[in-house]
């Protein structure tokens, strides 16, 4: 069996309407829901944030891929957009798209898209952990 290791705690707090708050390492991370769902669209939902948290992991790895090779970042930008499915409201297909200047390398442009591709956010998706809820008492 393989060795395991236990990421950092999430503390969640609920600070009022359809507000959520996840608390961990010094941060506090705001959720909220849009207004059209009862919320009072203060802070990006919970499903927002996961997908922010797919494009900016991405993002990390572009960041590190052309700081390695000292490729400038001007005119790098990435870009994410989802397709769901109107009758199960399913997400069926994320898509990220990494735009860069004329100056970027060719040799390089197949490789920035394996870099983002190594997201670890993405690899979470691809073969997802068991998921594990209790109740505690107390």
């Amino acid at each position: 069996m393989a060795d395991l290791v236990q990421g950092p705690r999430v503390d969640i707090r609920f600070p009022g309407n359809k507000r959520v708050s996840a608390e961990f390492n010094g941060f506090t991370v705001p959720s909220d829901q849009p207004v059209k769902a009862g919320g009072d669209g203060t802070a990006p939902s919970p499903f927002e944030l996961f997908f922010a948290s797919l494009a900016t992991c991405a993002g990390y790895y572009v960041l590190e891929f052309c700081r390695g090779r000292d490729i400038p970042l001007d005119g790098v930008r990435l870009s994410q957009v989802f397709d769901r499915d109107v009758a199960t409201k399913r997400v069926v297909a994320v898509h990220l798209q990494i735009t860069v200047p004329a100056s970027f390398p060719e040799k390089y442009r197949s490789a920035v898209v394996q870099a983002a591709a190594s997201c670890a956010v993405k690899k979470l998706v691809e073969n997802p952990p068991a998921m594990d809820i209790q109740v505690a008492v107390g």
